[in-house]
């Protein structure tokens, strides 16, 4: 364990976290802050953000997230690669464990976020931002006029092929097995059914997804165990959110039933200075300007919570 003890540690780099650092460090709060991965989080790999205030021709994901970084460093925030395994609590402070090495820090914010849910399908992953899309509100206006699939059968892969139904010209719902929905969901659904401007197909298995000089086009499928093909101009996958919460297990830090961290309307965990902030978080609402507002709450929190135990 290093021997020097940081005031605060910030576990991810999405924009949450990246704004937390804006406002702690401008208020001389030591600020380490690390990501295994890519700074910016799922920001940084989504093509195109229309939907975030002050750009109104909409901004590069990685354009957003490299000017949240370069913000955050211009105030002194310290960004580190490497991944954290677990968190406990040791006396006052927070033990953070990171690439094996344990680091003391007086606060903790936890702002890892969620990954989609994926289906593992050949061009998944490699048209993802191109054609392939994980959220309706995001990337939704890109398709007016457009043929569109959707995959999945719950609430959010319905209530989704709703709202992308104002812009798209026709929406194919592929269910795997039936659709699961709540009973609201699915009355509302068949007004939409009815206009014929979505089409539902259950026992559907989405097997390929192709495209043309760079463009998705087709989605291959079984339907009732035979091959059938759909031509479309962009696939929205809504097969869940798991949150990015797998090294708080036996930390104490307390998650909902499907592995989001609860806090209070002050980013306050239910461990004395662990805080959550983002899509990690439970309630959240899995958009960038929520995300950004929350990190902002949580570095108020936590100056507030360092002052305290300075006194003490």
């Amino acid at each position: 364990m290093t021997d020097k003890i940081q005031d605060l540690i910030i576990i991810g780099a999405g924009p949450s976290s990246l704004t937390a650092a804006i406002y702690t460090t401008r208020e001389d709060i030591g600020t380490v802050l690390y990501e295994k991965s890519v700074v910016g989080g799922l920001a940084a790999i989504t093509d195109k953000i229309d939907n975030y205030p002050g750009f109104p021709d909409g901004i590069e994901g990685y354009v957003l997230a490299e000017q949240l970084e370069k913000q955050a460093k211009r105030f002194g925030t310290e960004i580190k690669y490497g991944e954290v395994t677990s968190i406990r609590r040791d006396d006052s402070f927070n033990v953070v464990v990171i690439d094996g090495e344990d680091v003391k820090a007086k606060a903790v914010l936890v702002a890892t976020g969620s990954s989609y849910g994926k289906i593992n399908v050949p061009g998944e992953a490699e048209y993802y931002g191109r054609g392939v899309h994980y959220c309706a509100t995001c990337d939704g206006a890109f398709y007016k006029g457009k043929r569109l699939a959707v995959v999945g059968g719950g609430n959010s892969a319905v209530q989704e092929s709703i709202f992308l139904s104002h812009f798209a010209s026709h929406i194919d719902l592929l269910v795997r097995s039936t659709v699961k929905a709540s009973d609201v969901l699915q009355k509302k659904l068949q007004k939409y059914i009815d206009d014929k401007l979505i089409s539902v197909h259950v026992s559907t298995t989405t097997d390929e997804i192709i495209a043309t000089d760079g463009h998705v086009t087709e989605v291959r499928a079984t339907e009732s165990g035979k091959p059938k093909s759909f031509m479309v101009d962009g696939v929205f996958v809504f097969a869940g959110l798991k949150p990015n919460t797998g090294f708080l297990q036996g930390s104490g830090v307390e998650l909902d039933e499907i592995g989001f961290i609860k806090t209070d309307d002050k980013m306050r965990t239910n461990i004395p200075g662990i805080f959550a902030s983002g899509d990690v978080r439970s309630g959240a609402t899995m958009q960038i300007a929520c995300a950004v507002g929350e990190g902002a709450e949580a570095a108020h929190t936590i100056r507030d919570y360092l002052r305290d135990l300075d006194k003490n």
